[in-house]
C-alpha cells in the first residue's frame, strides 16, 4: 500500500513511473512524449526503453500496478487485523485513504486512460478491483450484518467514490493537512457505512412490522 515512507521511489524504474504518472494525469496520455518522460527524470527519451518498451507499457504497469498493490495491502490488513472486524475496516479505510491522498495522479489516470490499456490488461485491472470489492464487502458485513450483499456492495463501491475524489478537491492550499484531511474521510466513510446499515436496519424493522399487521401472516 501507498504511504509517506513507499511514496518516494527508490529505483530508477519507479522514478519513471511517478513522473509518467503525474505527466500523464496533468496533460493526457497522449499529450506526453518519452522524451518529456526522460527529461523528468534526468535521462534521455530513447534511454527510458532500457526500462520500458514505450508508454503503453507504463501506463499498464502503474493501472494494474496499484491495482495488485491495493489488492495485497487489502489481504495483509484483514490478515494482521485479528479477531475484530471492526479493527479490520478501520485499517482498510486508512490504506484506501492513503493511496487516495499520496497517488492521486492514479486515480486520475485510471478514470480517464483505462480503456487505452490492451483488452488483457484492462481485464486484469478489473478482476483485481473485483476482487479487492469483495474483501470489502465480507469485512463490510461483519461489522454491519443488516445490509443484504448488495446493499453491502453498493455502499462499498460508494465509499470508494468518497476516498477517490481526491483529485477534485481543489487546490491542495484550500484543504486542510493531510492529516486533518485522512481523519475527515476516514469518519465520512465510517458513517456512510453506518448509514447504509442503519436504513437496512429500518427498511427490516418496517417490513417486520407489516407482516405483523397482516392477519394470517
Amino acid at each position: 500500500m501507498s504511504n509517506a515512507q513507499d511514496s518516494a521511489p527508490t529505483s530508477r524504474r519507479e522514478q519513471i513511473l511517478k513522473e509518467a504518472a503525474r505527466l500523464f494525469a496533468e496533460r493526457g496520455f497522449h499529450g506526453v512524449g518519452v522524451d518529456e518522460i526522460g527529461a523528468a527524470v534526468g535521462i534521455s527519451g530513447p534511454g527510458l526503453y532500457r526500462h520500458f518498451a514505450g508508454k503503453d507499457a507504463m501506463l499498464a504497469e502503474l493501472l494494474v500496478g496499484i491495482s495488485e498493490r491495493l489488492l495485497d495491502g487489502g489481504r495483509m490488513r484483514v490478515a494482521e487485523g485479528g479477531e475484530s472486524p471492526e479493527a479490520v475496516l478501520h485499517a482498510l479505510i486508512d490504506g484506501h485513504i492513503d493511496f487516495a491522498l499520496d497517488d492521486r495522479p492514479l486515480i486520475t489516470l485510471h478514470d480517464r486512460e483505462l480503456d487505452r490499456l490492451r483488452e488483457a490488461d484492462r481485464k486484469r485491472v478489473r478482476r483485481l478491483q473485483r476482487q479487492y470489492v469483495e474483501l470489502w464487502v465480507e469485512v463490510v458485513r461483519r461489522v454491519h450484518p443488516a445490509p443484504s450483499e448488495s446493499q453491502a456492495r453498493a455502499a462499498v463501491h460508494a465509499v470508494f467514490g468518497l476516498l477517490n475524489s481526491t483529485p477534485h478537491l481543489g487546490r491542495p492550499g484550500a484543504l486542510p493537512g493531510r492529516t486533518e484531511m485522512a481523519e475527515l474521510l476516514h469518519r465520512l466513510a465510517l458513517g456512510a457505512f453506518g448509514a447504509a446499515a442503519g436504513e437496512a436496519a429500518a427498511d427490516a424493522a418496517a417490513g417486520e412490522s407489516m407482516a405483523a399487521a397482516v392477519p394470517g401472516a
